[in-house]
């Protein structure tokens, strides 16, 4: 897709509506996030209805359409045909999605928000492979959060214990968004566990430099299951995920078979000089800046590039310690994530995989996803376990 293929540009500035318009036809054209799963005609009658780019107007307009689609599944429903259900439920929940996309920094955009998740789940339990929302305890501080919350898929038919792959999206893309990546694996006979990003969705937890502490409540329910090969699963971080993967890798080297991260940052990143040269790339719609700072639990923009720059993981001591084995993989024209990352994790403690891809952010490409699916399977073996 080309516009996939082409690098990030960064304007320097917000973009306007009409400019925001073009974009979103652009992504939709060539079915690019956010717009890979909204149904095309209901999405540009809303594209020319939208008024403003404001949290109001923005998520009105999306959770309209969302409602009808809603309204559609639940006859379905009533009617008996599960598969028309399905549909129409996913197709509610695409367009409540881009209604709180990129976050939820509005009250519109927390109502939508709560509809995609209970569009999702309606949806999935119609699924083939059905999705279980699971809770379990976190020992949260302070104000912190009581629980995680993470969605459990198992092919029912394989033979137990299957191997693993515990997942997370970034600042925009959520639990709910990693349906195709664990489509994926699961047709590789894995079991997938997908919950939100650090400071994302119903993340108990902010960006802080601990934060990979929601991560391990999570490991250790892996371990418990019995149908599961628990012991040493492996992880994805997709997008600013790839940042707590890596973490991870290090911190936890031997609880985990392997992890990849997916376009995430690690040193550069959260310098100054990218913190300012990244803030309106054309790969981000708006709000990047507020979307992270939402992630980060900052409240000003001083604030912001504080507690960007003490995430350096390099800054922290842990890149020169042993890491489980790590794929890192991105786009060679990435202007959200410096690429200069990838090359800086290489020169630090334990041997790195790399596989960087044409055009920007995350390197999509149509080999992107079958290279990561293909290097954790050779790295959990046929039989699920670490080789």
């Amino acid at each position: 897709m080309a516009d996939e293929q082409a690098s990030d540009e960064v304007s320097g500035r917000p973009k306007t509506l009409e400019e925001a318009k073009t974009w979103l036809r652009k992504r939709l054209r060539t079915r690019a996030h956010p717009m890979n799963l909204v149904d095309p005609i209901i999405a540009n009658g809303v594209i020319n209805r939208l008024s403003g780019l404001d949290g109001q107007s923005w998520a009105e307009e999306w959770s309209r359409a969302g409602d009808e689609m809603r309204q559609k599944a639940a006859d379905a429903e009533t009617r008996g045909n599960r598969m028309e259900a399905a549909s129409e439920y996913a197709r509610a929940s695409a367009l409540y999605f881009l209604g709180r996309f990129p976050c939820p920094n509005h009250p519109a955009k927390e109502l939508a928000a709560r509809a995609e998740r209970e569009t999702y789940l309606a949806a999935a339990r119609h699924w083939d492979i059905p999705t279980k929302r699971v809770e379990i305890p976190f020992d949260g501080r302070g104000t912190e959060g009581r629980k995680v919350v993470f969605l459990f898929r198992r092919p029912e038919q394989a033979a137990a214990p299957l191997p693993v792959i515990i997942m997370w999206g970034g600042v925009d893309a959520w639990k709910e968004q990693m349906t195709s990546i664990s489509d994926a694996f699961l047709a590789r006979g894995f079991a997938t566990v997908a919950l939100d990003n650090v400071g994302t969705g119903e993340s108990p937890v902010k960006g802080t430099p601990d934060a990979d502490r929601q991560f391990l409540p999570v490991l250790d329910w892996v371990t418990r299951q019995p149908d599961l090969q628990g012991e040493r699963p492996a992880c994805l971080g997709r997008s600013f995920g790839g940042y707590w993967a890596t973490r991870l890798a290090h911190t936890c080297r031997h609880r985990i078979s392997a992890a990849v991260n997916w376009g995430g940052g690690a040193h550069f990143m959260f310098q100054r000089d990218w913190i300012e040269a990244s803030r309106f790339p054309d790969s981000y719609l708006m709000d990047l800046v507020e979307t992270r700072m939402r992630m980060l639990g900052a409240s000003n923009d001083a604030e912001y590039v504080e507690y960007f720059q003490r995430l350096s993981l390099l800054d922290q001591g842990i890149l020169d310690q042993p890491c489980a084995p790590l794929l890192l993989v991105n786009g060679k024209n990435d202007r959200q994530c410096p690429v200069a990352d990838i090359h800086l994790l290489t020169e630090h403690g334990s041997p790195k995989s790399v596989r960087l891809f044409p055009g920007g952010h995350m390197g999509h490409t149509p080999q992107t996803l079958p290279t990561i699916v293909d290097w954790i399977s050779h790295h959990v073996g046929a039989s699920g376990r670490p080789t």
